[in-house]
């Protein structure tokens, strides 16, 4: 089969409307010539239509005509690598979904390690963020926690009492393993992160946990993160201020 049928029939098996990129066609080192003109021919015909450079889809028809891919699933398409998650959303989109804001953003920040994350999806910037520690399937949903607590003052339109309480319902739900790799997570953010959180772990009664945190603290550091005794006691004791 030459190499025009074959990445045919590949992407024959792929959904249609979902993005795609040559790693998900297995092409071979010495094919990728000859598989560059194939998708040239492809786009052409119209049997694949390009988002960006290097990422595809195919067409999805329904009764309203064709469809392309949600931005949802053109964002997943750069936080992935040959099936590995290397990144994921942050920022105010993330807080919005988190229930932190009802503020949507009208750019989308991507954090990532080993990646810088930029592209445009019409009128949508999407724009690289550092991420602090390598990004894996298992521990986005810890990293999006800290992301929070390291941006809490800055989320806008936030209501401090409801919001810790979404972080604290956050928190309940982990396991005992999870707590334990969130706290060693924590130890490479911003100090603030590391403060907001050990407090909110303190209120809950988890101060077993907080020690490594407290100790990582210069204990002349103040935090202004809009946070008083009445909403949150144990401010004081992580030197949080109002």
């Amino acid at each position: 089969m030459n190499i025009t049928k074959k990445i045919e029939s590949r992407i024959n098996r792929l959904d249609p409307g979902i993005p795609f990129k040559y790693e998900q066609l297995a092409i071979e080192r010495e094919e990728i010539g000859a598989a560059a003109k194939a998708i040239e021919r492809f786009l052409n015909k119209g049997f694949i239509k390009r988002i960006s450079r290097g990422v595809f889809y195919k067409p999805k028809q329904s009764v309203f005509g064709e469809l392309g891919p949600s931005e949802d699933d053109f964002i997943k398409s750069y936080l992935f690598r040959k099936g590995k998650r290397i990144g994921y959303i942050t920022g105010t989109y993330l807080y919005n979904r988190m229930g932190l804001t009802t503020q949507f953003p009208k750019n989308i920040r991507c954090a990532s390690r080993v990646k810088r994350i930029s592209t445009r999806i019409g009128n949508t910037q999407i724009k690289p963020v550092k991420s602090y520690v390598n990004v894996t399937e298992e521990n986005v949903p810890l990293l999006e926690l800290l992301d929070a607590f390291k941006d809490f003052k800055s989320i806008p339109d936030l209501d401090v009492p409801s919001s810790l309480a979404i972080l604290k319902n956050k928190l309940k739900h982990l396991s005992d393993a999870d707590l334990s790799t969130l706290i060693r997570y924590a130890l490479k953010y911003p100090p603030r992160a590391q403060a907001l959180l050990g407090a909110v772990l303190d209120n809950m009664g988890q101060k077993k946990l907080t020690g490594k945190l407290k100790e990582n603290l210069n204990p002349l550091s103040t935090f202004k993160l809009g946070i008083n005794e009445d909403i949150l006691p144990e401010v004081t004791r992580w030197n949080i201020k109002g």
